[in-house]
């Protein structure tokens, strides 16, 4: 075979040979790609399945509060009846600050309100507007206390707001 025709068919199989390792480098950058991806996408399922789990061990005894804090309320109920009538027993007391304290453990508590405060419809429900000398929807009277689980707001405190002076 002359020297010439070996030249070109040596350059005609290195032309041949850098076109398959591009294609075989393209197809490599392909599936790196893909496994990036994908173990990307493994790696968001995990952090979201870490924060439903935890959503779920901190909300998920919601239900069980919610019923804990009606039973409150019947309880803080009976007592007023009771303080009306004469002198309550200490512990009637003792079983209030229990059930409190029981809430608090489990990440519930009341949301603090102070009459005089402005009314905010977030954490509060307004039963009624009444005239008083307080500005214009401060809040008169808290008749039933919210409370939040963590950052949910599980009830809203049920409050007497003021619509002003009535001339």
């Amino acid at each position: 075979m002359p020297e010439e025709d070996q030249n070109t068919t040596i350059s005609s199989e290195v032309n041949e040979l850098k076109e398959a390792l591009m294609i075989a480098e393209k197809a490599r950058d392909e599936y790196l790609a893909g496994w990036q991806r994908a173990k990307a996408d493994f790696i968001n399922y995990k952090q979201d399945e870490r924060k439903r789990f935890e959503d779920m061990a901190r909300y998920g005894n919601e239900g069980m509060i919610r019923e804990i804090i009606d039973l409150l309320d019947t309880f803080n109920r009976a007592i007023r009846e009771l303080e009306k009538a004469g002198p309550v027993e200490k512990g009637l007391y003792l079983i209030q600050s229990q059930m409190e304290n029981l809430l608090k453990k489990r990440g519930a508590e009341k949301i603090p309100i102070k009459l005089g405060d402005l009314f905010d419809p977030m954490m509060m429900e307004s039963m009624a507007e009444v005239a008083s000398k307080e500005p214009i929807g401060a809040v008169i009277e808290e008749i039933e206390p919210g409370y939040r689980l963590y950052d949910k707001i599980l009830r809203a405190s049920r409050v007497i707001i003021s619509k002003g002076n009535e001339q």
